[in-house]
Formats: structure tokens, C-alpha cells, sequence
């Protein structure tokens, strides 16, 4: 199937929406005014539409042009990935893979499927942020990472299940909470309540709940460090104080209802079937730890 439109005419167009005139677009684009004028032109007579309509001096776009700009935009899009992609299949393995994964997902399965990548391709640079709550969702859609492990797929990309997490709602074993029950919400909220804060932009405050006294935590390690210390309550990942619980310096809260939640992760590739070699081989590996780790615990 051949087509009337280049990708050089729509670039075109684009630039001239983008830079604000033909003049502007011509200087982006290191070609001549005339260039870029006979390509939105050409554009415009092939598919019998207008792209522009002049207001005084200023070309503004109509609503087709609104139209083809948004389209033009994704089709140069898809072809730079699959050019990015070529390349990197023909080279091999990409020098750089961004990794962002949810600090609740197990960091020894991570850990395990870099060492192995390092063996396989020891020449791939790894830039890996710990992300909390929207962190992974936020750096996929900043272009940020190129590998996603997160609570939250989010719209335009896909993803693979990967792992459960149960939370706990707990407190220091000599917690005043422990010495009454079954407690309801209203029971909780004069206590205070210990969450971690948002990575991402979107500060989503999960699990909260209006607690008149409440304290955020950047970091996972301290909010336990302050929950072994007797200074709040919290729903917290279960594997993280798996020995906290079997040595009963930590309890659960005695809830009538919700003592237990869950949040699903999620694998996503930013570029989804063009991710690069060392991502896709990252991914593969995450996936095989988890099942490792699967089996080993059913044994």
C-alpha cells in the first residue's frame, strides 16, 4: 500500500504547529520556508482538506488540522520506535535500561534478574529508582523508565500481572490499641497513623484514614523502625515484617473487618512490543524469580 503524505510532509506540519510559523519551522528543520510551505501545501491538496486558515497575518489551525496535527504526531511516533528498535536488534543489546519498580515488590526477585543480566550483557548501564504508590505509574509517563513495576497500569500501555501483596494493619505489641476490640474505623482515628509518602507528583495518600494524628515517611525501613517503637499503627506489607510478626513484637490490630488488604503489581514495558533486548530480558528474568520463589515456597 503506497501513500500520498511523507513522513518528511508531516514533519513538516507539525513543525509548523510546534514552532508557531513556517518561518520558525523551516529554522527547526535546517530547510528553507519554501520547503516547508509546498509540504503543508502538498498535504493539503492530496487529501483535498485544509489544514490552515488564515487569521490577518497568523495561520491558525482548523479543526482537520486539529485533527491531522494529533494523528500526524502519533504516526512519527510509531516510526521513530520502530526505527529505535532496529537498531538496537541490529546492535544488539541498548546501553542503558530505566528500571522503576514499586518499593513493595520483592527486592531479592530484582536483584537476581540483574545479576543475570549483568552476566548475559555486562556492557548495559541500569539506572533502578524505588519507587511508593504512583511513583512507577508517574516515570512511565515522564518517558522516565523503560521498565515498569507497578500498582497502577496506566492508560495507553499494557501490562502483565505479576504478585499479591497482603497488607497488615499492625501496631508495637503494647500498642493501647491491642488492649481493646473488636475496633472500628472510629476506634483508629484518634491514634496516630504512620503511612509512607508518594514518590510521584500525584501524592496519593493510600490507606489513610483521616487520623487526626498522622506521620509520613519517605522511607519503609523507618516508618517500621517507628512502628517497632510504639509510636502509631499501619498497614504494612506483610513479607516486610514477617519476623517482627513471628516474634510478636509486632501484632495485628484486633479489627472487626479489615485487618487485611491487598494491592496487585503489574510488569510494563514503556514501549511495549518494541521494548529492547536488555529490557525484555530483565522482564523475563523478574518473571522467573517469581516463579522460583513460587516453587520454592510450595516445596
Amino acid at each position: 500500500m503506497s501513500t500520498k503524505i511523507t513522513l518528511d510532509q508531516w514533519q513538516a506540519l507539525i513543525a509548523v504547529v510546534d514552532e508557531g510559523g513556517y518561518a520558525a519551522a523551516a529554522e527547526a528543520l535546517d530547510k528553507s520556508q519554501s520547503a516547508i510551505s509546498y509540504a503543508v501545501q502538498k498535504i493539503e491538496t492530496e487529501l483535498g482538506v485544509r489544514a490552515f486558515a488564515l487569521e490577518g497575518r497568523r495561520a491558525r489551525l482548523t479543526e482537520t488540522g486539529h485533527l491531522l496535527y494529533r494523528q500526524a504526531k502519533v504516526l512519527l511516533e510509531e516510526a521513530g520506535r520502530i526505527e529505535s528498535s532496529a537498531i538496537q536488534f541490529g546492535h544488539g543489546w541498548e546501553p542503558l535500561v530505566r528500571v522503576a519498580a514499586d518499593g513493595l515488590f520483592p527486592q531479592t526477585v530484582v536483584l537476581c534478574a540483574l545479576v543475570r543480566l549483568a552476566e548475559e550483557s555486562p556492557l548495559t548501564r541500569v539506572e533502578f529508582q524505588e519507587t511508593i504508590l504512583s511513583g512507577a505509574e508517574e516515570a512511565l509517563l515522564r518517558h522516565e523508565a523503560d521498565l515498569a513495576i507497578t500498582g497502577r497500569v496506566p492508560p495507553g500501555f499494557m501490562g502483565d500481572h505479576l504478585i499479591r501483596i497482603r497488607f497488615v494493619a499492625v501496631a508495637e505489641s503494647h500498642h493501647p490499641l491491642h488492649d481493646q476490640g473488636p475496633l472500628s474505623l472510629d476506634d483508629l482515628r484518634p491514634h496516630r497513623q504512620l503511612v509512607l509518602r508518594d514518590s510521584g507528583r500525584q501524592r496519593v495518600d493510600s490507606g489513610w484514614l483521616g487520623a487526626e494524628k498522622r506521620w509520613t515517611f519517605s522511607h519503609s525501613h523507618t516508618r517500621r523502625q517507628a512502628l517497632l517503637r510504639g509510636l502509631g499503627f499501619a498497614w504494612v506489607p506483610e513479607p516486610e515484617i514477617g519476623d517482627d510478626l513471628a516474634a510478636g513484637t509486632l501484632k495485628p490490630l484486633p479489627l472487626a473487618e479489615g485487618v487485611y488488604r491487598y494491592q496487585d503489581l503489574y510488569m510494563v514495558y514503556a514501549e511495549g512490543q518494541y521494548a529492547g533486548r536488555a529490557a525484555r530480558f530483565l522482564g523475563e528474568g523478574i518473571k522467573a524469580g517469581l516463579a522460583e520463589d513460587d516453587d520454592a515456597a510450595i516445596a
